[in-house]
């Protein structure tokens, strides 16, 4: 058995080593410059077409091929690798294919960004007192300022690909198409900075903490310890970003034959992929196959419904476990890095069955968090034994929740994460069920005690967020799912039912 502070042993054949960690301001400057892109597009395109770029080693230019790589849950967005090759590089003939390109103006974007937490911990007891106060604040800056978009003129680019085939021995795509659920697309627009700019983030921790204790003896001597410190940390880091740096870019993607002839999928509802020979394409887990016509509601009862048992399987832990998870949880989803370095390990040993672990830069601190998590699977597994299959159960479920959180915005996982006690993750819970049935329920219902002032406020915003209405009607909550609403209904709901689920009798 290796020791938990170095890996996670599920079975003889699967280990994971530790997240790597980030040990140099370097990691934090590409985090933010991932923060900054996906704020924008969030910003400028959410739910559209625009893909953000996660770091500055990539090299995108119009026609370049990006792989894209299906989720384990049909929900999760996909994950884009660009790589080092173009459209022309992977065509069989020296004729290469150039398609007029279009420059033009975009937006001017700067935007800010931040948050505050605080709290305070007061405890007296008769002869001692502990008082905790903490404080942390961050800011992010993004001064992209003046935008342009570069884009292929596709009617050009749809004429000259009519008679061109694909190098169907090119190593780019016989590795790709080896693999499941990848996809091939090349870049048909990009957004490009026109000068130098900067992001910059300010980061402010502190706290204080003070106590006393007294003590009496037989004879009335007084004994005093009095202790009072402050901690504070600051920083500051800006990243200077040079002109013509692709901050987001769109694609097409390629419907490829076995002969190598391909088609450029024009509408966003056509999807493409390789011809698969004789065999069904592989469904993603947890598909919907709810009816189209049914209604919104009914939608999602049934795509909650397809995932009871792993929701069941949290709810039978030991309550012990159960706890340890669910603080353990929260913890974690109140830092994104954190949420997207769990995600990315998960990820890799349910649907790879991989031990190499993900490519996020972490801190001592977050790769400590999901390590913790990480643990405590192993101890369900080796209480259940592996013959069982519990632990690999086990990880799916924990799977389902982060993959949950990591679909969720920045501000709708923040609230959540002030929602997490029993009783309030209960009351979600009714919420969800609500949403999912008749969209309607009594305020006299017992579990809505919880539904304070200051709760449902959080709620509706939480709710807001996630694409739903929740509203009160004299003596009558209701719930209601935005029309062409997406996933994030469905995102929220899992995540509330999967948090709940370690809730049951702890």
């Amino acid at each position: 058995m290796c020791p938990a502070s170095s890996r996670l042993c599920l079975s003889s054949e699967k280990t994971f080593d530790p997240l790597p960690q980030n040990t140099n301001p370097t990691g934090t400057r590409w985090e933010m410059f991932a923060t900054a892109t996906r704020n924008f597009v969030e910003e400028v395109d959410n739910g559209g077409l625009l893909i953000p770029v996660s770091s500055l080693n990539d090299t995108i230019e119009l026609l370049t091929v990006v792989v894209k790589r299906k989720r384990f849950w049909f929900w999760q967005k996909p994950k884009y690798l660009p790589t080092d090759f173009n459209l022309n590089d992977i065509l069989a003939g020296d004729v290469l294919l150039q398609p007029v390109t279009i420059e033009i103006d975009f937006i001017k974007f700067n935007g800010t960004y931040g948050d505050n937490k605080q709290g305070a911990v007061d405890a007296n007891f008769s002869h001692s007192g502990v008082s905790l106060h903490a404080k942390d604040s961050s800011k992010l800056q993004s001064s992209f300022d003046s935008l342009k978009k570069d884009e292929v003129n596709v009617q050009e680019l749809l004429q000259g690909s009519k008679s061109r085939v694909l190098d169907m021995s090119h190593c780019l795509i016989l590795q790709t198409k080896e693999k499941h659920r990848r996809v091939l697309g090349i870049v048909k627009e990009r957004i490009v900075t026109t000068k130098p700019c900067s992001v910059i983030e300010e980061v402010q921790q502190g706290g204080e903490c003070g106590g006393s204790l007294t003590s009496c003896g037989p004879k009335c001597s007084k004994v005093s310890l009095k202790e009072n410190g402050k901690l504070s940390k600051d920083s500051n880091v800006t990243m200077e970003i040079p002109t013509h740096t692709t901050i987001a870019y769109a694609l097409i993607e390629l419907e490829i034959k076995q002969d190598g002839c391909y088609e450029l999928c024009l509408m966003s509802d056509t999807k493409g992929g390789f011809e698969v020979d004789g065999q069904a394409h592989t469904r993603l887990c947890g598909a919907s196959g709810a009816d189209l016509h049914a209604s919104e509601n009914s939608r999602l009862q049934q795509d909650l419904e397809k995932l009871r048992d792993y929701f069941q399987l949290l709810s039978t832990l030991p309550a012990s476990t159960r706890s340890s998870l669910l603080q353990q949880l929260t913890q974690v989803m109140q830092d994104q890095v954190a949420v997207r370095a769990l995600q990315d390990v998960l990820d890799q040993m349910c649907q790879d069955k991989s031990s190499v672990p993900g490519d996020v830069m972490t801190t001592e601190s977050q790769t400590q968090n999901v390590q913790a998590i990480l643990d405590l699977v192993e101890q369900c597994g080796e209480a259940e034994s592996a013959q069982t299959g519990q632990a690999t159960s086990l990880l799916t479920a924990l799977h389902l929740i982060s993959s949950a959180l990591d679909e969720m915005t920045n501000e709708c996982r923040a609230v959540l994460g002030m929602c997490c006690s029993h009783s309030v993750l209960n009351t979600l819970e009714l919420l969800v069920q609500c949403a999912s049935g008749s969209g309607e329920l009594p305020l006299s219902s017992a579990h809505l005690t919880a539904l304070t002032e200051d709760v449902y406020e959080k709620t509706a915003h939480l709710f807001a967020s996630s694409n739903m209405r929740l509203k009160r009607d004299g003596d009558t909550v209701r719930t209601e799912i935005i029309q062409e609403s997406g996933n994030l209904p469905l995102v929220l709901c899992i995540a509330v039912r999967g948090l709940t689920s370690l809730t049951l009798g702890v």
